[in-house]
């Protein structure tokens, strides 16, 4: 049994077509999955399956043996957008998940500085979102879905508002925090370059079905200057060949 297995998973909203249609997808423990697709291909609908915020008509999903039926510490989500709470100052918005259980202790507190340090934002811990650039707004983010070292990170497009340069910075921020704590990532994403530089594998998703699935092979940790090589470049013709296919 895989870390998450996600068997013969299916969902239809009312009225509508089938939108996930009988998936199979198992991620390892400590691995990075990219799910790649169109626009309304079903990927943000399986993440949030993931999650546990919608339940499957058909199939089962299964984190570490047990099925998933809500969100939970275990998971940690982020969204489209930073979603911070405007009100709050940047360690506050951080120490959210903590709060809505107890009151933080001087560790957690500890905790939520020491990510903030690992994502260059120490100076900003007392500061309003407001205050704030989209790409530091969107570290905030990350750091409040690691706090509470969640087993699976589920991240819905994340840096798809943001300029090239600070996106790619982000990426490489995601990938350094997760191979600390050797956190299990799925990452929904519609860029392919994107999809290839993040994932240990990649899943290609059309019609609420996966077609193919790439195994990135690349060297690690991954470095921007592998974008430009032949290795790098083959595989995002892959994954590319693979959504053209499906919709010739």
């Amino acid at each position: 049994m895989s870390f998450l297995d996600i068997e013969k998973v299916g969902f239809t909203y009312p009225g509508w077509p089938p939108v996930v249609r009988s998936v199979d997808w198992s991620i390892a423990q400590g691995e990075f999955h990219c799910l790649v697709g169109r626009s309304g291909c079903g990927k943000t609908t399986l993440l949030k399956l993931a999650a546990g915020l919608l339940h499957p008509h058909a199939g089962s999903i299964r984190l570490q043996g047990k099925e998933v039926v809500a969100p939970g510490p275990q998971l940690g989500f982020v969204f489209q957008s930073p979603t911070l709470l405007e009100w709050h100052r940047v360690i506050d918005n951080v120490l959210l998940p903590v709060s809505l259980q107890h009151k933080p202790t001087a560790q957690e507190i500890d905790k939520a500085r020491q990510l903030l340090a690992l994502l260059g934002l120490s100076a900003h811990a007392q500061h309003y979102p407001r205050q704030l650039s989209g790409g530091q707004q969107s570290r905030v983010a990350l750091a409040r879905a690691l706090i509470l070292e969640p087993a699976l990170l589920l991240l819905d497009e994340p840096f798809a508002a943001l300029d090239a340069i600070t996106r790619g910075e982000l990426q490489d921020d995601l990938l350094h925090m997760c191979r600390l704590r050797r956190t299990t990532v799925l990452f929904v994403t519609h860029d392919i370059a994107e999809a290839v530089y993040l994932g240990d594998r990649v899943a290609v998703m059309d019609s609420g079905r996966i077609v193919q699935d790439v195994r990135v092979e690349v060297s690690k940790p991954r470095a921007p200057a592998m974008r430009y090589g032949a290795a790098f470049n083959r595989h995002c013709a892959q994954v590319r060949g693979a959504m053209d296919r499906e919709t010739a």
